[in-house]
């Protein structure tokens, strides 16, 4: 999943800002430098959403002026999508668990976006919450 990210050149270099994702801000000395930081900055932005188990907002369809899409690695999108159901149907890691017939430890780590989780085990959880994983590819 992509997020579009507005990149502002400074008299330093390159200021980076998502509009869908407001925690997410960074700098770089130029161009290149400002793309990578801002794939960190954004996957490290969900941090506060797992933190504080809040709706990850869905990012915008199309790009403004000066925006350029920013990837979300897959995995992450994927926990992305589980936590924001957890969220909606109001389900504890706990309640969770018991629906996969496993312990809260192991749903903790499934939450973690630092954990390495397998996409087996996402579509399991959320089949669990009454949703399927699709994926799919486009063209670049």
């Amino acid at each position: 999943m992509y997020y579009p990210a507005k990149f502002s050149q400074e008299d330093n270099g390159y200021t980076v800002t998502f509009r869908d994702i407001p925690e997410a801000i960074t700098c770089g000395d130029d161009l290149t430098d400002a793309r990578a930081m801002a794939a960190d900055a954004l996957l490290t932005a969900m941090d506060f959403y797992f933190e504080d188990r809040r709706t990850v907002p869905m990012p915008s369809v199309q790009l403004q002026k000066g925006e350029e899409w920013v990837a979300l690695p897959a995995s992450a999108w994927a926990k992305v999508l589980l936590l924001n159901e957890l969220v909606h149907q109001n389900i504890s890691n706990s309640e969770l668990a018991r629906r996969l017939s496993t312990r809260p430890q192991d749903v903790q780590r499934i939450v973690n976006l630092h954990h390495a989780t397998k996409i087996d085990t996402l579509a399991e959880a959320l089949q669990q919450l009454g949703l399927r994983l699709n994926l799919n590819i486009s063209t670049i």
